[in-house]
């Protein structure tokens, strides 16, 4: 399948770990010039070595903490500057916080809509403009199963649900708004993905200690199942990649302002 991304230029944010690592991957190796962003520079900068040995391309990197005003504020003058101009956004950043409804504190729902849905809606406005005087671009928004559906314990989803449906709802509204543009904008919603870093996370807030490599892979069965998992596995960091990617690519001329659930499963509600 051709995908038409060679030459085109690339934003990932959140690209260091993960399924922004492995999207800017792909990215890279079919031809794009890619930027990822992530807060440490360190990690970048591993993330970016990483990438140049399995492709053999170079991508360009920014620190950046995706709810400071400061840092999303430069993004024009960091694209223009290591891309020269941005066809492709990827806005991968974000995170959960899955604890009781009445534990949720005030500044984990501040900072659970900043990191999620704001980022996104900021970074949009700031990289829109530059899209429309080229005439036009492509737009991804990762969300999350919990902006669709409701999880089980561990997986307590009262602040970060509602952050992640409004990336959701926020995809369609630009996709229509943007249309007269040349924009398309597109939502992938990833299902129970297993990346080492999100899961040390886990560990840390729902198993309150390390776990073994043994204990772990018990543990992701069990949560898996508690959700009534339908599929047979977690998804992988390059599975999702493989959606986002065609998502943003020529092969999906067609679709816009469509939701992409991608989680092994099949929805029989």
């Amino acid at each position: 399948m051709e995908l038409g991304l060679d030459g085109k230029a690339v934003l990932v944010t959140g690209g260091s770990r993960g399924i922004g690592l492995e999207t800017a991957r792909l990215f890279a190796r079919e031809g794009a010039r890619v930027l990822i962003c992530a807060r440490r520079e360190s990690v970048l900068a591993e993330a970016a070595e990483d990438i140049r040995k399995s492709t053999g391309r170079a991508v360009e990197t920014c620190s950046m903490d995706v709810t400071n005003l400061e840092h999303t504020g430069r993004l024009p003058d960091v694209i223009r500057r290591t891309l020269g101009r941005i066809d492709i956004l990827i806005n991968n950043a974000g995170t959960g916080t899955y604890k009781p409804f009445l534990e949720v504190t005030d500044d984990e729902l501040v900072y659970g809509m900043a990191i999620n849905f704001f980022a996104q809606f900021r970074i949009c406005q700031r990289v829109v403009p530059m899209m429309i005087a080229q005439g036009g671009g492509r737009i991804v928004n990762v969300s999350g199963e919990t902006a669709i559906r409701v999880t089980e314990p561990p997986f307590l989803s009262s602040c970060t649900g509602p952050a992640k449906a409004a990336e959701v709802r926020f995809s369609k509204v630009l996709a229509s708004e943007l249309a007269p543009y040349g924009i398309r904008v597109n939502c992938v919603v990833p299902g129970l993905v297993f990346t080492p870093e999100r899961f040390a996370k886990w560990e840390r807030e729902m198993a309150t200690r390390t776990l073994s490599p043994e204990e772990a892979a018990q543990t992701r069965d069990e949560w898996a199942a508690n959700q009534g998992m339908r599929a047979t596995r977690w998804g992988t960091p390059q599975e999702l990649a493989n959606v986002i990617v065609f998502a943003a690519s020529d092969a999906a001329s067609y679709v816009s302002g469509a939701v992409l659930v991608a989680d092994g499963t099949q929805d029989t509600s």
